[in-house]
């Protein structure tokens, strides 16, 4: 056999790493007995050389059974770190993306960039975390774990916090809980190795952490409170009596027409989820004045057709009959800022009806755009409770009436509440009686379950939703003059 260079092999370091040197070059770093023989062995020594053979080999700090590295425990740290990494990245993503790429406010898209980029930081973490528990090639691949632990503590933080107010189960909760323990883990295991160790300027990179943090907090508080709460709503509606025709043929009628207006004037479009027109006719007994106006309101309290906040001194014992009711504006439809909508219809009356006056009353409810996505499709398809193949919405028409039921998922426009909530649900009824209800709720659609009014409060201001209200009222003397009667 030829000569060949003594080979040295260094005592442990603190992962149980030994290194190699030859002729006094280091050839590498080698965990245990097996991998300094493949080391020899690529440098053309015998495979089967003795290594307790103080003339080839010198071991310094102990010898050839000398090996302070556990393999399952090193690979067990390494898979561990790996899956919590690549979890988060895949969730950071599936929180973002919807953001980032169809939120309706520039903010609402930044905290989704800013989720889907922390994702990546967290693919290029779970990389790191190989060659941090192997070789170590790379001097910042410890810092770079530690970055990915500190994403998933902050995020999971903030998820586990927006989770708290509501304390709601939902299929995330099975991936951020275990996550943010996996963080806390990940995170002391890390501070106690000083990861961090190696990073050629560590204040430069700890600023750069801070940064990024207080430029998302800055983001999602701008997005969730500020940005929301700064662009206030208005409406116009109108509604009002045109000029009333005798019909030429003779018959017995008169023909009203009437004009609806609706105009957003606010800042932020809105989904239209109910409307209703209702013009009533009243009829009223009158007296001549012997009573003052609060005993005659008085009275009249409670009785049928009686306005609770309506008090005049000469009539007395009001009564209104429905004409005519139905739908102002295609409900789920968009009403983009600056868009109007007009709507024209002409009711008919007898020449010899017996109306005082008669009224419009015109009722919409919405909801922002800004605070949420509605499922149009699923909300405009009507269900109808007289429906008996419909068991969910059926309701006897002896109890219910005729009532049409729009629901519909609505999702919120940040994300992060989507992943914290069960699911709301939109919920419009609506029936020419007068029936007007639009509620946001978790809860399933039920006519006779008494829902939870305080949850019903609370998601209506979450999402924005609101009413708006037109009314006019004409005397049946003047729509007789005007048609000439």
């Amino acid at each position: 056999m030829s000569i060949r260079p003594w080979v040295i092999v260094e005592p442990p370091d603190s992962r149980g790493l030994r290194r190699v040197t030859i002729g006094g070059e280091t050839v590498g770093r080698v965990w245990s007995r097996a991998e300094l023989r493949r080391l020899l062995g690529r440098r053309g020594y015998p495979e089967h050389m003795d290594l307790d053979d103080p003339a080839s080999v010198c071991w310094r700090g102990g010898d050839s059974r000398t090996w302070l590295d556990r393999p399952w425990k090193r690979h067990s740290i390494k898979t561990l770190m790996m899956i919590g990494l690549l979890v988060s990245m895949v969730f950071n993503a599936v929180i973002g993306w919807p953001d980032a790429s169809g939120a309706s406010t520039f903010a609402q898209r930044i905290t989704g960039v800013l989720f889907v980029l922390s994702g990546g930081v967290l693919g290029v973490s779970a990389l790191a975390a190989v060659d941090y528990w192997g070789r170590r090639h790379f001097k910042v691949s410890g810092a770079l774990v530690l970055l990915g632990a500190i994403i998933v503590l902050a995020t999971d933080s903030l998820l586990l916090l927006l989770w708290s107010e509501e304390r709601e189960y939902t299929r995330y909760l099975l991936v951020y809980l275990p996550a943010w323990c996996w963080s806390v883990w990940a995170l002391l295991l890390l501070v106690r190795q000083r990861s961090w160790k190696g990073v050629p300027q560590p204040r430069r990179f700890a600023a750069g952490v801070v940064a990024t943090a207080l430029l998302t907090a800055v983001s999602l508080a701008y997005s969730t409170m500020y940005q929301p709460a700064a662009a206030p709503m208005y409406f116009t509606l109108r509604a009002k009596f045109g000029k009333a025709w005798e019909d030429n043929r003779h018959l017995p009628f008169v023909h009203v027409p009437l004009t609806l207006y609706m105009k957003n004037t606010g800042g932020i479009p809105v989904y239209i989820i109910n409307d209703i027109y209702t013009v009533r006719g009243r009829v009223a007994s009158y007296s001549l004045g012997e009573r003052d106006p609060v005993t005659e309101w008085r009275e009249s309290v409670g009785k049928q057709g009686a306005r609770a906040g309506e008090a005049e001194l000469y009539v007395d014992q009001l009564k209104y009959t429905t004409i005519s009711s139905g739908k102002f504006y295609d409900v789920g439809n968009s009403l983009e800022v600056g868009q109007e909508y007009t709507l024209e219809r002409v009711i008919q009356l007898p020449k010899d009806v017996e109306y005082d006056t008669v009224s419009i009353e015109l009722k919409i409810s919405y909801m922002r755009k800004d605070r949420g996505r509605l499922d149009v499709e699923e909300f405009r398809s009507p269900h109808a409770s007289w429906n008996e193949n419909d068991p969910s919405y059926y309701c006897e028409p002896a109890i219910c009436g005729g009532q049409l039921v729009h629901r519909g998922r609505v999702r919120h426009n940040d994300n992060l509440i989507n992943v914290t909530r069960k699911p709301r649900f939109v919920t419009a009824v609506w029936s020419p009686s007068g029936r007007f209800i639009s509620s946001i709720s978790s809860l399933p659609y039920s006519f006779s379950a008494l829902g939870d009014y305080g949850e019903e409060r609370r998601e209506l201001e979450r999402y924005g939703a609101a009413r708006a209200r037109a009314d006019a009222e004409i005397s049946m003397a003047e729509l007789l003059k005007s048609a000439g009667v």
